[in-house]
């Protein structure tokens, strides 16, 4: 991390990285969603050193299956090796920089071939192959192995850390399975991504996830299905809860009874958790004010004809309210850049989650 970018950034200083209690508390201020300087901030000390969503390991359960992702500008390949064993690297050939895979997939004769000049790897990560390099001098193989990252597996769910000694995930996680119980997530399988771009800064898109204040305004049929008078915002060390029950009306999820319970843990990866259902959604930052989210559907059932009808009615509404999110968090983006605003305040009944993820964005910089 550059010393004199930290120095650089405007509204960076002890007063504002300061925490409040809630009922005093002003919001961040609105160069942090807009100046391109925090974004590069970012990369190092948040997205570089927490534990980010990969991938289900359903996409990666046979020997040769990869999954490739990026994570602070760092290209990622996460595989499964002949001997069954979950890994990841930096998808970059030591050779020269070139990747070893492109896109998802499963590798031909369980071994990765660089697409720039064809050195191969083994699955666990050992140089093998070096086309045209017998004259080279002072060359040992064994020193030119892939670079590993840690990688860690939980409810089925795959992450990985770019940091050399990360804290367990447990660390993050503890406490959500036995919260959401008898909704297991393990259990669910995999049935289809997809991924929306939204021009906004990626803590906009998370501020407005963290809060029900909005629902009535943007969400009208949301709030229809949720008790809102009930919607309830639990705050612990690095995740926020919000959880409501249904409101006693039919809907696709379940007859009028049940809970919904919406997670957030720190940095950028969410989970939507209703009866049969868990959609995953993960905050990719892009540029300073433009954001990919990506949705993961897992289910129960994925293959019944009555649960596929509820998977198309689920992916339909899902999307309807993805549509009112993305419109209002641009609107948004465009008034953090207007003269008008600098920082706010927080409604002490309904942003306890915006706060605690405000606080936890100080924690951070405060770090750094």
């Amino acid at each position: 991390m550059n010393p004199a970018l930290i120095t650089q950034l405007p509204d960076f200083n002890d007063e504002i990285l300061s925490t409040q209690p809630l009922p005093r508390a002003e919001t961040i201020p609105s160069t942090w969603y807009t100046d391109p300087r925090f974004f590069e901030l970012e990369k190092d000390c948040i997205f570089g050193i927490t534990w980010q969503f990969v991938c289900h390991e359903t996409q990666v359960q046979q020997p040769g299956q990869h999954v490739v992702t990026t994570i602070a500008d760092n290209p990622i390949l996460v595989i499964r090796g002949k001997d069954n064993i979950l890994r990841a690297f930096y998808n970059v050939c030591r050779h020269r920089g070139g990747p070893l895979a492109v896109c998802n997939g499963k590798t031909e004769h369980h071994v990765l071939q660089c697409h720039y000049h064809g050195w191969t790897y083994l699955l666990d990560g050992q140089l093998r192959g070096v086309p045209d390099f017998d004259r080279v001098e002072l060359f040992d193989k064994k020193d030119y192995g892939l670079i590993p990252v840690n990688v860690e597996v939980w409810e089925g769910l795959v992450f990985v850390h770019l940091g050399k000694n990360p804290p367990p995930m447990l660390t993050y996680y503890d406490g959500i399975i036995q919260r959401i119980a008898p909704m297991k997530l393990h259990t669910k399988k995999f049935f289809k991504r997809v991924t929306y771009n939204v021009r906004c800064n990626w803590k906009v898109y998370a501020d407005n996830y963290l809060e029900g204040y909005h629902l009535p305004f943007v969400h009208p049929e949301l709030t229809k299905m949720l008790d809102y008078q009930q919607y309830v915002t639990e705050a612990f060390r690095w995740y926020s809860l919000q959880h409501s029950p249904f409101s006693g009306a039919d809907n696709v999820y379940t007859k009028g009874d049940g809970m919904a319970f919406y997670y957030f843990v720190f940095p950028n990866f969410m989970m939507n958790i209703l009866p049969g259902r868990v959609q995953t959604n993960l905050i990719v930052p892009v540029t300073h004010d433009t954001t990919s989210v990506v949705f993961d559907y897992l289910y129960d059932d994925i293959t019944s004809p009555q649960a596929l009808k509820v998977i198309e009615e689920d992916m339909a509404y899902a999307h309807s309210i993805q549509l009112e999110d993305i419109e209002i968090c641009e609107h948004v983006q465009r008034g953090l850049r207007s003269r008008a605003y600098h920082r706010g305040r927080f409604s002490v009944k309904r942003e306890e989650g915006v706060y605690h993820f405000q606080n936890l964005l100080k924690e951070t910089y405060r770090s750094a």
